[in-house]
Parts: C-alpha cells; structure tokens; sequence
C-alpha cells in the first residue's frame, strides 16, 4: 500500500510556496452546509437490531483511546487507566482491550510499563497541546521525547492561528517535521480543534492540508473547547480520507474526539463510518474514539445484551 512518504511527494508541486498550496486549498469543492448536516442527520436515524448492536459495541469498544490528559495526573492514575484498557470488564474477559492510551509525554514510560506485551498502544499528545502555541523546536522536542519514552502514536496539534491567517505551507512544514520526529517508530494523528476553524470549508481545507504533510489519521478535536466532534464534521473529514485514497492510493484514519459520551452516539459515527468509507475504516487502525466517558456506558450497555438487566454505574469502574 501506497505511504503517506508517496502522498507526499504526489504533492510536492503544490507545497513549493505558500501562494501555490493556498490556491490549491481554496480549489478544493466548497462545502454545502446545509446538505453535510442533512445527510450526517439522516444516517444518525438508521435503526440497529440487536446483534448488530452487540457487533458495534465490541467494535466500539477496540476504537477507543482511553483518555487522560489533566494538570492533575499521577503515575498512579495512568497506571489504572492502562489496567482498565486492557481489561475493561474484570467480570467477563471476552470484552474486547481497547485501542490505546492516551497520555502526556511525561505518563508515557508509566503507561508502556503496564502494556508493554498487550495489543494496547500507548499514545502522547505532544507539540504544546492543547493550543499548540510554541516554537518549532519545542515541539519537536516535545515529540522527541515521547517517542524515546515507546509512544506508539503521537497526537499532535496544528497551529490554529497560523491556519486562520493563511499561513498554510508554515502549518504543512511543522506537520511534514512532526512527522519526521516519529520516523517509523509513530504513527502521527494530526488534531485540528475544528471548533476552532470556523466554517465547513476550512475543516476540508485542513483535512487535506494534514494528509499531503504527512498525517496517519486526522482528528477533529482537543477534547478541550467548546464544540468537539459533530457528526457533521466526522462526516466531512471522512470524505476527505475517502478522496484522498481515491486520488492518491493512500488510506488516512479518522479520529473524533470530545463530546461522545454514549453507546447510542458512538454507533451513529460507525454508521457514518460504513456509510462514507466502507468496511475499509471500520478497524481500530483506521478509525478511533478519542473518549474518556464513553468507555463505561459501552460496558453497561454489553453487560444489559448479555444479561438483560441494566446494571448501573457501580458496576463499572470509575476513571
């Protein structure tokens, strides 16, 4: 499969200079508002049967990076997260481990302790999050040092006010050298905060400005302002990665974050999923839950298919 090294490349033409990627950028389709939330709407009303439900919750489940990025953390917390991501359930281990855990750098050595041997990634968010209001250098020492300490993935967040003011190949720099930092070692989820871009034609902008600079998934959100992940803005990112395949060969995972919160909302993005891109996404490689409450409502409803009655919160553990 074609990497993102060879979308790189295919673009070069168009990153020689700032007024040549803004031309193209602002070439791409505009975005029809009205009909984006229309269709995301339309497909969050599809109904699920029962088996379908119990599928969606285990995909569910295996998408989610378990999330803990608080001034307040201790080594001890992450050490519990990591526990809980491999065994979210201890009352029935057929529940599947979910994606990874996510972490700031200085938690990543203490969360690889506890999953080092399991299919559980560890992921850090880095380059100043959540603003992403540094110098370059600092970012990338930032990067630097969560990849020496076993990062699997490194969430990294654009420089909104350098988007904003069209300083768009400054952005595509600090990703392709972000991107450099994680070498082979991290896959790099690129965050937008698309509550933060403004319109509909800016996230598709964005979108395609991360993935020509080098970004194995793109994100939607912080978790950390007001407007998160949307079903229309998921929708819209997800038609950019389908796009971008078609034009370049290569597949880009899609990562909402904030504001998903239950089983209900969770399986509406997987029916955006299937509907938009296919089967192809519908794997913890290419698509994630960037969630931290999400996790124990998923549990409580599994435990009401398998055993019909609703077991309540105290009956999972608390984060």
């Amino acid at each position: 499969m074609p990497t993102t090294a060879t979308a790189a490349s295919a673009f070069a033409d168009v990153t020689t200079s700032n007024s040549a990627l803004r031309r193209f950028l602002h070439g791409l389709p505009g975005v029809d508002a009205v009909g984006l939330e229309a269709r995301a709407a339309s497909l969050g009303t599809r109904s699920i049967k029962t088996t379908a439900k119990a599928y969606a919750i285990d995909l569910a489940i295996s998408m989610i990076d378990l999330t803990t990025l608080e001034g307040a953390d201790t080594p001890g917390k992450v050490r519990a997260l990591a526990a809980k991501a491999v065994n979210p359930d201890p009352t029935d281990r057929t529940t599947p481990t979910t994606a990874a855990v996510c972490v700031y750098p200085d938690m990543v050595a203490t969360a690889k302790a506890v999953l080092n041997g399991t299919d559980v990634k560890v992921a850090s968010v880095a380059t100043a999050f959540p603003a992403g209001r540094a110098a370059l250098p600092v970012k990338l020492a930032d990067t630097r040092d969560a990849v020496a300490a076993g990062a699997d993935e490194i969430d990294m967040v654009i420089d909104r006010g350098a988007f904003l003011a069209g300083h768009y190949l400054e952005v595509f720099e600090q990703i392709a050298a972000v991107k450099a930092e994680c070498g082979d070692k991290a896959r790099l989820k690129v965050i937008f905060e698309t509550g933060e871009l403004s319109t509909y034609d800016n996230i598709r902008r964005a979108s395609w400005l991360g993935m020509m600079a080098g970004a194995d998934f793109i994100k939607t959100s912080t978790g950390k302002v007001a407007v998160n992940a949307t079903p229309a803005n998921t929708l819209l990112m997800l038609e950019a990665v389908r796009d971008f395949r078609a034009q370049t060969g290569v597949q880009i995972g899609v990562k909402p974050a904030g504001g998903i919160r239950n089983t209900k909302e969770a399986i509406k993005f997987l029916v955006l999923v299937n509907e938009t891109v296919g089967a192809d996404w519908l794997d913890n490689h290419w698509f994630r839950f960037g969630a931290s409450s999400l996790l124990n409502d998923l549990l409580m409803q599994r435990q009401k298919l398998a055993t019909g009655r609703y077991s309540g919160p105290d009956y999972v553990t608390v984060d």
